[in-house]
């Protein structure tokens, strides 16, 4: 990247529309897991609302687990409920190895006092499970209570109206001078003595998304170049280059700058899903982020793919165009469609390799999708002339199913799978 050189980052697509969801427990099997438990969690949602707290529970909410993650954070056998119904928690390490419904609380403060002792009372949470979900980033607050969403219950926007109400609002020395909008912006808490004062709008992760390929990775023999203003590191599949909304822990970000003894934490300077294994540049300073991200609005970062077809596909240009939705599945047209966003590639590449052999299927968990032939695959070469989520294998629709194998590898997508070679 010195003197202005085109930086090459090698990564490797994942998602397709193969199909649209894809349970993660197939990629996980094939993981060595710090702890082996499985548990299966029932939740419902509920409103609490006593004299010390108002609880609003997200009813219907859900996400989809984009990485061989777990969302069960309990570390106790199935069997061990609450009288609420929700596990008995402890802390939030050892990671587990399965997934579970998520839970996220949503909670306007009463009474002021330390964040740490309200979440713990309110949910009935021990102190150290919500010191643990602090540290990982999965607690949010804002000073006054964000617009309640269309499915919340009369209950809920009684809370919100009084919590709101303009005379109340006038008493808070906190939100002066700031617009209700600019009042209702979240932010990270970040300390457990953390002070919270009443009618705070708090959001509690209580089951973040994990990342237990972290714990099985030698973070430094992946480390590729190491300079005073930037490291290069080849990201692992089944891992977040920055960390999720609700867990900033388990992140590339976090293991390469503990692997290099960093006392300053390195950077995001641009991302790869989850579920891509290859380049992704990690800032060592603020300032060379400003430096990096210039490199990309003046052509001076190329990222190439390799991806395998089970399908020959043309050398050139495609283009198709994206609704502008940030949920699954991404709708797609070979037509313009006012408002949809323009995604194009160039196939630069397209050559005939071996398909896997059926030791190669079995170990790495390669599910039959009932493709014609299986005695070659094609292997392409891709140049994203634009830089859309998932563009790539959604212009794709006959890429193999598969999973990882470290260097030339084969990779899955928690949602979307396809077959993946390095």
């Amino acid at each position: 990247m010195a003197g202005g050189a085109i930086t090459v980052l090698n990564s490797v697509v994942t998602s397709s529309l193969v199909s649209s969801f894809l349970s993660a427990s197939s990629y996980r099997g094939n993981l060595i897991t710090p702890i082996n438990l499985v548990r299966t969690l029932a939740f419902t949602a509920l409103l609490k609302n006593t004299r010390r707290h108002q609880t609003f529970n997200n009813r219907n909410r859900s996400f989809s687990c984009e990485s061989s993650a777990a969302t069960d954070i309990s570390s106790t056998s199935s069997t061990s409920l609450s009288n609420n119904g929700y596990p008995i928690y402890s802390r939030l390490l050892p990671c587990p190895s399965h997934n579970g419904p998520p839970r996220v609380e949503h909670l306007v403060v009463s009474e002021g006092g330390s964040v740490l002792e309200y979440i713990c009372q309110a949910l009935s949470l021990p102190s150290l499970f919500v010191a643990d979900l602090i540290h990982f980033g999965a607690v949010f607050y804002a000073l006054v209570c964000p617009d309640p969403p269309p499915n919340a219950t009369p209950e809920q926007i009684k809370v919100y109206k009084e919590v709101t109400n303009p005379s109340v609002l006038r008493t808070r020395a906190s939100i002066k001078g700031k617009t209700i909008r600019e009042a209702q912006k979240t932010f990270r808490i970040t300390r457990i003595d953390e002070f919270v004062e009443a009618g705070t709008y708090l959001r509690v992760h209580v089951h973040p998304k994990r990342f237990p390929r972290c714990y099985e990775i030698d973070w430094r023999s992946r480390i590729i170049a190491v300079t005073d203003s930037y490291v290069v590191l080849d990201k692992p599949a089944g891992t977040s280059v920055g960390g999720t909304t609700d867990n900033i822990e388990e992140s590339c970000v976090t293991f390469a700058s503990r692997a290099l003894g960093l006392d300053a934490p390195l950077r995001t300077t641009h991302q790869i899903d989850n579920c891509t294994e290859g380049c992704v540049v990690l800032s060592r300073t603020k300032e060379y982020c400003s430096v990096f991200h210039g490199k990309i609005r003046e052509k001076k970062v190329k990222k190439l793919y390799l991806a395998l077809a089970a399908d020959p596909v043309s050398i050139g240009v495609i283009t198709h165009y994206m609704r502008p939705i940030n949920i699954a599945p991404r709708l797609v047209s070979e037509d313009f469609v006012k408002g949809w966003y323009l995604c194009r590639l160039e196939v630069l590449e397209c050559k005939k390799v071996p398909w896997p052999d059926a030791l190669t299927e079995k170990k790495y968990s390669i599910e039959d999708c009932g493709w014609p032939g299986k005695d070659f695959a094609y292997e392409c070469k891709i140049d994203l002339l634009t830089g859309r989520t998932h563009q790539v294998c959604i212009l794709f629709p006959s890429i193999v199913k598969g999973e990882l194998e470290q260097g030339r590898g084969f990779l899955t997508h928690a949602l979307s799978p396809l077959f993946i070679y390095r």
